[in-house]
């Protein structure tokens, strides 16, 4: 009896401690029902949460310091995004910190596991005979009642690649774009049965973007092939002028590729989803044995949603040293995608045939655009800040700080292997809203405001929307980008401003200061290393380094720089920001820019300092 009642009143002493810390553990072994504590962990962060959310609503004596939710090591699987409520809410003096335990490799994932795979031995209709005896097979898993589809795959830790017609980031010339008759005309390709393949598409290089296509006839004419498309994206596709194809431009016609057929499965690394059987098809590369292997596949979109608004913001908190992973992007399977720049894509777009509009008087054209999901979405916010995490192994954009967001930070984190851009912020207005009209919101609030982008290192993301970039801000006010480095981007590496427009649409103060941008315009062009657009007044971009602008190879023409102020650009102070040559061009810039001292002759100084400080050159190794 006298040993069960000591150890009664320790289990006491011990929760009581937990309490007064504010501190609940969570652990991908643990129980929703256990306690809370490092020895009896919660199972998932949602009921971590909804326990701090429970202290803070009780006025519980542990929240008086602030909450820790502790993620213990280990891989925690969604199948749903994780909501952060109002509720959820800290204060400057009792922050909500959400963190990897201390020396734990915390994942959170929406990606389930493929398991089962099987060598195909037998004969499989329109699979290449290069194939035949090396592809193996499983069966996609179950969400919910329904056999789950997806458009990214990762082997080992190792994206694979979608069956695809020619090598990665390889193309071909299209030889006709008929506008009236909504077809592309190419060349026929030396791969018998294309006209039978299901579930096609096509991706078409289109000057500063592209656009993934759904083929619904792959009719062969002999040497030549006319290819049309399902809707709604066919008719985005060839109605809208800006971005379009180029026939026979400076330097040749625009390209595509084909993908997504069993048919161009012809290559160790690639795989391919059979419609309506889900089956999985993969190639495995040298060494990869498929019994052993971790294969897997996103069943999410959206990871973690911040939801806020402007009367109930949520705010004061922060996420540490978590890694990111395993988010889809459905979008292309389901509707196509035709977009107008930076990943932003048409819901409808068209020329006018007689141009203007009372904000821009010789408008030609319009468009109305929605942004694509991102694996971490805020929105209505303060104090939202991520520190030292990872975002990896995501089809669209990694981290959005959507609307209404201020006093934000991130720092210190990583974006690799995502197939848009790493990190959005800031409005581009979507719906009903034309693109080109200013956003000048009744209420100053709803603009993104304040949020510090800092010691960032972003690498190989824009890998399925190359039209996407590495920092992409929209609408923003008093932002500062500042030592972080962008690199081995498909089209600019940072771009601040949207609109096209020399009107006050409240931009303004925005500064770009010492990063470094490098391997950038590697697909598209009309691109910059640091790109801008619109009047922005206060702002600043200084001391960047910036260079490996790389040659595009199917570009129809040049049009790429170190420095870009797009459209309408104003109010910027360009000051000792230092590249291999004066490449900078401008597009209708407004009259307040102030260049001095850019291009090869900055300091040695100035260019070594650009990009990340030393103590986040730990980064690189991650």
């Amino acid at each position: 009896m006298k040993y069960r009642l000591s150890t009664f009143i320790s289990m006491l002493l011990v929760a009581f401690s937990v309490v007064t810390a504010g501190e609940v553990w969570v652990s991908p072994s643990g129980n929703d029902g256990n306690a809370g504590t490092k020895d009896a962990p919660l199972r998932t962060v949602a009921q971590a949460l909804k326990r701090a959310r429970e202290w803070r609503r009780l006025s519980n004596p542990a929240v008086q310091g602030g909450v820790r939710v502790l993620l213990q090591e280990g891989v925690y699987r969604q199948e749903k995004a994780l909501l952060v409520r109002p509720e959820d809410s800290g204060t400057a003096e009792s922050p909500t910190i959400v963190e990897a335990a201390e020396g734990a490799k915390v994942i959170i994932s929406g990606g389930k596991l493929l398991t089962g795979w099987k060598r195909v031995t037998e004969d499989i209709p329109g699979l290449p005979a290069v194939a035949k005896g090396k592809v193996w097979r499983a069966d996609a898993p179950l969400v919910g009642n329904r056999l789950a589809e997806f458009r990214q795959l990762w082997v080992n830790g190792v994206k694979a690649v979608r069956s695809t017609q020619f090598a990665p980031r390889e193309m071909q010339r299209m030889l006709a774009f008929d506008k009236d008759k909504e077809e592309i005309w190419i060349s026929t390709p030396a791969i018998e049965g294309l006209d039978e393949a299901r579930g096609m598409e096509m991706t078409v290089h289109q000057r500063w973007a592209i656009a993934i296509l759904r083929i619904k006839e792959f009719d062969i004419q002999g040497e030549r092939t006319r290819v049309t498309f399902h809707q709604p994206e066919s008719e985005l596709e060839f109605a809208h002028p800006w971005p379009q194809p180029v026939i026979d431009g400076e330097k040749g016609s625009s390209s595509f590729c084909l993908g997504n057929a069993l048919r161009l499965l012809d290559t160790p690394g690639e795989w391919y989803q059979d419609y309506p059987s889900g089956q999985v098809y993969y190639w495995p590369r040298e060494g990869e044995d498929m019994l052993r292997a971790e294969v897997v596949a996103p069943v999410v979109e959206k990871l973690i949603t911040v939801d806020g608004s402007l009367e109930r913001p949520v705010s004061h908190i922060t996420f540490k040293g978590i890694d990111f992973q395993h988010a889809g992007w459905y979008r292309p399977s389901l509707e196509g995608h035709v977009t107008l720049q930076g990943g932003m894509y048409l819901l409808d777009a068209y020329k006018l045939p007689i141009p203007g509009l009372p904000e821009k008087a010789e408008l030609e054209n319009q468009a109305w655009i929605a942004r694509p999901e991102a694996a971490v979405t805020v929105r209505g916010a303060n104090h939202i800040d991520f520190r030292n995490c990872a975002f990896r192994h995501l089809g669209a954009t990694g981290l959005d700080y959507e609307w209404a967001v201020t006093d934000s930070e991130v720092k210190g984190c990583l974006f690799t292997d995502i197939g848009g851009t790493a990190l959005a912020l800031g409005a581009f207005p979507d719906g009903g809203f034309e693109t080109h009209i200013p956003y000048i919101p009744v209420n100053k609030k709803e603009l993104c405001s304040g949020i510090s982008i800092t010691n960032n290192l972003i690498t190989e993301v824009t890998n399925e929307d190359w039209g996407c970039v590495g920092i992409g801000a929209g609408y923003v006010r008093d932002v500062t980008i500042e030592h972080n480095e962008v690199s081995h981007v498909n089209y600019s590496g940072i771009c601040v401003g949207w609109g096209w427009t020399p009107l006050n649409s409240g931009m303004k103060n925005n500064r770009i200061h010492a990063n470094y941008v490098h391997h950038f315009a590697r697909q598209l062009y009309d691109a910059g290393g640091l790109y801008t657009l619109s009047n922005q007044p206060g702002s600043s971009m200084t001391e960047n380094r910036l260079e490996h602008l790389a040659d595009a190879p199917y570009a129809t023409n040049d049009r790429a720089f170190y420095i870009y102020f797009d459209e309408a650009t104003d109010g910027y102070r360009v000051e000792n920001n230092w590249c291999p040559e004066a490449r900078f061009d401008s597009n209708r810039p407004g009259p307040v820019n102030v260049w001095t001292n850019n291009g090869p002759m900055v300091s040695e100084e100035i260019k070594s300092a650009a990009g990340l400080l030393p103590e986040y050159g730990y980064l690189r190794n991650k």
